[in-house]
């Protein structure tokens, strides 16, 4: 030991050097271990950022899917306000009328869309199923509103004075043949003289004379298939 604080203090002028050597040993150890603890730091929020990035991406999906769905049922929701009530399509013939372009359309718009919406909708988190889907259900969309423009611009119209005439009875005579208050008596006779006085005027869609026939108990004695003429 005597040795070593001889050596020393022969040598003492390395002592500055030899610290300042360490010193720097040390401050680059420092600055390692910093560069180091920050690329840590960095790897972690990227590897979180893109997870939650991805996680963000799921839910626009899922919102998006949901949204589009809605939109085919609100759409779906507005043609069947026409379809099952008898009395609506008297007062809007177009909306049921095969012979217009503008209805053509838009049935094979709704027939598109229903054929692009699968049975269960985790297919549609395919992005092409989706987008077809989505095209689809706004091309429904779209010829709806122009059909019922157009409906409601002509309303009954395209009719004679005579047929006019008629249609109004007739939708006079469906709504007491839908009156729960009448008697049952009351709503077969109504119905019946309805459907006699659209004869050669107009076809009410099957749906809509279901639906009315339903509640009236379904107890006519006409055969089911009167409202074809």
């Amino acid at each position: 030991m005597d040795g070593f604080w001889d050596f020393v203090g022969s040598y003492w002028w390395l002592v500055f050097p030899l610290s300042g050597i360490a010193g720097g040993w040390v401050r680059g150890a420092q600055k390692w271990d910093e560069r180091r603890r920050r690329d840590k730091l960095e790897m972690y929020r990227i590897k979180h950022a893109g997870a939650q990035a991805a996680k963000e991406s799921e839910e626009a999906l899922t919102s998006e899917i949901e949204r589009t769905i809605a939109e085919h049922d609100e759409t779906e929701r507005r043609w069947l306000d026409y379809e099952l009530d008898a009395v609506k399509v008297l007062e809007y013939p177009v909306m049921t009328d095969m012979r217009e372009q503008v209805t053509v359309d838009f049935h094979r718009a709704r027939r598109d869309a229903e054929g692009l919406r699968p049975a269960d909708l985790e297919e549609l988190r395919d992005r092409r199923r989706l987008d077809r889907y989505r095209e689809a259900v706004r091309e429904y969309q779209i010829r709806f509103d122009v059909a019922e423009r157009e409906a409601r611009r002509r309303r009954a119209s395209d009719f004679t004075p005579a047929e006019r005439e008629s249609l109004e009875r007739a939708k006079k005579l469906l709504a007491l043949a839908d009156d729960g208050g009448a008697s049952h008596a009351e709503r077969q006779s109504a119905y019946k003289r309805a459907v006699k006085e659209l004869e050669g005027i107009l076809v009410l869609p099957d749906a809509a004379t279901d639906a009315i026939e339903h509640r009236i108990a379904g107890l006519l004695d006409q055969p089911t298939d009167h409202h074809e003429h």
